[in-house]
């Protein structure tokens, strides 16, 4: 399975690529699709361009990219980046009037447990966001609700591609005992080889301007479509 990562929490600076409307979003997750993407996760934009879980913003990009893109799974985040609080947070989804496919849940962060039982109780799947280096691994892995996600997102945060292989290998490792999907990604510098490690692995990846900003050469990419073509033709195992 490969999903793209359409935007992230980037600033509009960043990149005059990212999408931020729902109408970006759509028409990205569009391209995206046609050129292999099977999965959406995307970050829901107020009118600043800030992420959000309010759920006019959330719903207002759920229901474009599935306009766009009909029967593609669409994915959002719960970071706390939007709101320190996971109570405010467990608040507002339980607010969504549109509820997305699935939410990641970053297991390093405090009151993870919370936002994944929330997510659950109102019938969204679970990404389990799971970072080298931190102790999300071991805290998922002790959560007796660990078979409930849909996967888990195993996020090498290591960006340098001379020892990126050997965290993510390190991080698969800490993963051993989980028995379901699991997502394994890079980003920055290392996302390409990281992408190419999992495809021949025969993982799920994902890729997308949230991830790098470059093409495998260098060169500023244009889109997330161009980021997926090229995942997309890397030989499986």
């Amino acid at each position: 399975m490969l999903q793209v990562c359409l935007n992230g929490a980037l600033p509009r600076s960043a990149s005059d690529h990212l999408p931020f409307t729902p109408g970006e979003l759509a028409e990205a997750a569009r391209a995206a699709v046609a050129e292999g993407a099977h999965d959406i996760h995307l970050h829901p934009k107020d009118p600043q361009g800030e992420d959000t879980l309010l759920a006019e913003h959330v719903g207002a990009a759920v229901r474009a990219v599935r306009a766009a893109v009909p029967g593609v799974p669409v994915g959002v985040t719960t970071g706390d980046w939007v709101d320190p609080s996971a109570h405010r947070r467990a608040e507002l989804i339980r607010s969504w009037t549109v509820l997305p496919d699935h939410a990641s849940v970053n297991w390093h962060e405090d009151g993870a447990v919370l936002i994944a039982e929330t997510l659950l109780d109102v019938g969204v799947g679970v990404e389990a966001g799971l970072f080298s280096g931190t102790t999300g691994p071991k805290r998922f892995l002790a959560w007796p609700g660990a078979h409930r996600v849909t996967r888990v997102l195993a996020e090498v945060t290591d960006t340098d591609p001379a020892t990126a292989l050997v965290t993510a290998r390190e991080l698969l490792e800490e993963l051993a005992g989980f028995g379901g999907s699991v997502l394994l990604h890079g980003e920055g510098a290392a996302a390409w080889d990281v992408a190419r490690m999992a495809v021949e692995r025969g993982l799920d990846t994902r890729i997308g301007l949230e991830d790098t900003l470059v093409l495998p050469g260098g060169d500023p990419a244009v889109s997330n479509a161009d980021l997926v073509r090229i995942v997309a033709g890397y030989p499986s195992r």
